[in-house]
């Protein structure tokens, strides 16, 4: 019975290749899942490599996003991904844009009628410390201080990571895209949360979102 439920298993995944990729090198392959940072600051210190074929991976059902290296998981976040009605676009996309200690302004829809525009650093500012364009202009992977959503639909279509961990993905898209920056850079971004810095990225990295 149990050999039997194994191939129906493997069977199912192999129709999904995107989600069988990630969840193969997830479960076959050693990897870092994340560090165990106790704040940003701690994230723009810690190490980063230079990887080859890098691509981001987020697989809706499962609520996690994946950074590969070819057929390696380098890194596994858990994400909250978009509730039912503002759900988040499955397809392939391109992160060439993100902005560190962004501002908010509400979207023109029926939830942020009552909402207020947030200057960056503000505590009520739900993009966190840095959001991540993969379809501009309406969808970023962004920091968040609610981190009871995570691993939840409970986004209105953004995906939604812890602020350390979307600081560390920040970090390496830019390492790998051709945008890194001296290590004052990222310590000044950091202590001063009130001041917004774009960066492009000249090489840039590919989203696969999978539901």
């Amino acid at each position: 019975m149990r050999n039997k439920w194994l191939v129906m298993v493997a069977a199912l995944l192999a129709a999904s290749p995107g989600i069988a990729d990630a969840q193969q090198a997830r479960h076959t392959t050693p990897r870092d899942t994340g560090l165990i940072l106790g704040s940003v600051e701690a994230a723009v210190r810690t190490p980063v490599r230079r990887m080859e074929n890098l691509v981001v991976t987020v697989d809706l059902s499962d609520r996690r996003l994946y950074v590969t290296s070819g057929n390696t998981v380098i890194r596994e976040y858990m994400v909250s991904v978009g509730e039912e009605g503002y759900d988040t676009p499955n397809g392939q996309f391109t992160i060439e844009r993100m902005i560190w200690n962004p501002s908010w302004t509400p979207p023109p829809s029926a939830w942020a009628r009552d909402k207020k525009p947030e200057a960056p650093g503000s505590p009520g500012n739900p993009m966190g410390r840095v959001k991540i364009f993969f379809r501009a202009p309406d969808y970023y992977i962004h920091g968040t201080g609610l981190t009871s959503s995570l691993g939840n639909a409970r986004s209105h279509g953004c995906i939604r990571m812890r602020n350390i961990d979307a600081v560390e993905l920040a970090r390496i898209l830019m390492i790998n895209g051709g945008a890194d920056r001296p290590q004052e850079w990222y310590q000044e971004t950091i202590a001063n949360p009130t001041t917004s810095r774009t960066v492009t990225l000249p090489r840039p990295v590919r989203v696969r979102v999978r539901a």
